[in-house]
């Protein structure tokens, strides 16, 4: 038995061999907090906090100032009244002069509106469903979470830190220079952007995010002479909307392909009469089948590795659009969107420095995850400003259903990390600029 308890300890041992001491506080520190986080989360879920429930936005950031406060951060709202949101919550650490200072960034509101009928936390063991549990209330406890444990340790005292928790991560606020002008300022601040949204896990193993492509829309509008059908490609009548809308967009599909790109078209209509929403969700179109179509619209989306990418994709769509059928007309528009993310020698070096953490905590090294297998974030905003990674926050499956799910005992191993990444990156000096 003897040997069998030594043995043991011989391969239990390099696990945690390289962690300093504070370091090894920190990870106890987080299994001594665990109860106490996953209760944060319940508190945190149960409050509704859908985009466009401003009172709930603002409830849930009231809350997180409450768990910053104590840690030594100066809190402040930013209200978003013009652009129709509720606000974000930003606060600010101190540290010692010289050193890196961090961006964390994490969302406050949820896809989740009042209305959704999902609103309570629920758990069963370490598993645990309910509106946000994984995004991004799951990343918000890994945040707080981290943070108690270097305070624990002693590490926080030193560490520059700045968190921004946007209140409209799902559904942004208009105009994106407003909505977004907050976090991009933070991201000139920073030398270090850390996003605290859901971690990737396939098959078991951990994922890093060292990308994230970009989100945005555009709309096409196409014209043509309305008259009888039996004129239908004629010189004079030519070829109808509807025909003209269908070229364009399988010109689209067969031109546009690149590695990293998708391009998806979400909503259509024509005839007689086409018309959108003032939300451009919903479309309503009158027409029969002997007369020739004189407009038809169609709305889609524009995903890219780079900012290269969507401007050389935004040119070739223009180009597409403008050799019309003949009788037809047609134009393009693009919406404001969210930008990419690119896979930098930055981030790849962050990526590196957290599977030194992974390995000190006898964790598997975390390969760089595909970037087309996950969606766009707040992150990007900073992406073309400062060194960052993503995907901090915690395991689920289901987000943005009512089956959304949260692993909570992921919120154990994403806090270690965290809390002592942060600490390493902190004790680094700051590059001058």
């Amino acid at each position: 038995m003897k040997h069998i308890l030594l043995a043991t300890a011989l391969i239990a041992a390099p696990a945690m061999a390289k962690l300093s001491a504070p370091e090894v506080t920190m990870t106890k520190t987080v299994d001594a907090d665990y109860d106490r986080t996953v209760a944060l989360l319940e508190k945190l879920v149960n409050q509704n906090s859908g985009t466009l429930n401003l009172a709930g936005v603002d409830a849930v950031g009231k809350m997180m100032r409450a768990e910053f406060e104590p840690l030594g951060f100066t809190v402040r709202w930013v209200p978003q009244g013009q652009a129709k949101r509720a606000g974000h919550l930003i606060a600010t650490h101190i540290g010692k002069a010289g050193t890196k200072k961090l961006l964390l960034i994490g969302h406050l509101d949820t896809v989740f509106e009042p209305d959704s009928g999902f609103l309570k936390f629920e758990r069963s063991g370490d598993m645990a469903h309910g509106p946000g549990a994984g995004d991004d209330k799951g990343g918000l406890v890994v945040i707080v979470s981290a943070l108690r444990a270097m305070n624990a340790a002693g590490t926080l005292k030193a560490a520059n830190i700045e968190v921004v928790m946007t209140g409209d991560e799902e559904d942004s606020g208009d105009p994106l220079s407003v909505s977004r002008k907050d976090l991009i300022e933070a991201g000139k601040r920073a030398d270090i952007a850390l996003d605290f949204e859901g971690l990737v896990v396939i098959d078991g193993q951990d994922w890093g995010s060292i990308a994230r492509r970009s989100a945005g829309s555009w709309t096409v509008s196409a014209t043509g002479t309305s008259a009888h059908s039996s004129g239908v490609f004629s010189k004079e009548a030519g070829y109808g909307a509807i025909y003209e809308l269908a070229r364009i967009l399988d010109d689209f599909r067969r031109e546009l392909s690149e590695t990293n790109l998708t391009y998806n078209v979400g909503l259509i209509a024509g005839g007689q009469t086409a018309t959108l929403d003032a939300g451009q969700v919903r479309a309503e179109a009158t027409g029969k089948t002997n007369i020739i179509p004189p407009i038809a619209v169609a709305r889609g989306d524009l995903r890219a590795l780079s900012n290269d990418q969507i401007a050389r994709t935004q040119a070739k769509m223009r180009a597409i659009v403008a050799r019309h059928l003949p009788g037809t007309g047609a134009t393009l528009s693009f919406d404001e969107g969210y930008p990419a993310m690119a896979p930098t020698p930055g981030n790849a070096a962050l990526l590196t420095k957290l599977n030194v953490v992974n390995t000190d905590l006898g964790l598997k090294a975390m390969p760089a995850l595909d970037p087309l297998k996950r969606g766009a974030g707040d992150i990007s905003f900073v992406a073309g400003d400062v060194d960052g990674l993503a995907g901090l926050g915690t395991d689920s499956s289901g987000d943005h259903t009512p089956r959304e799910t949260v692993d909570l005992a992921s919120i154990r191993r994403q806090a270690k990390r965290a809390a002592i990444m942060m600490s390493r990156l902190s004790a680094e000096r700051a590059i001058a600029r």
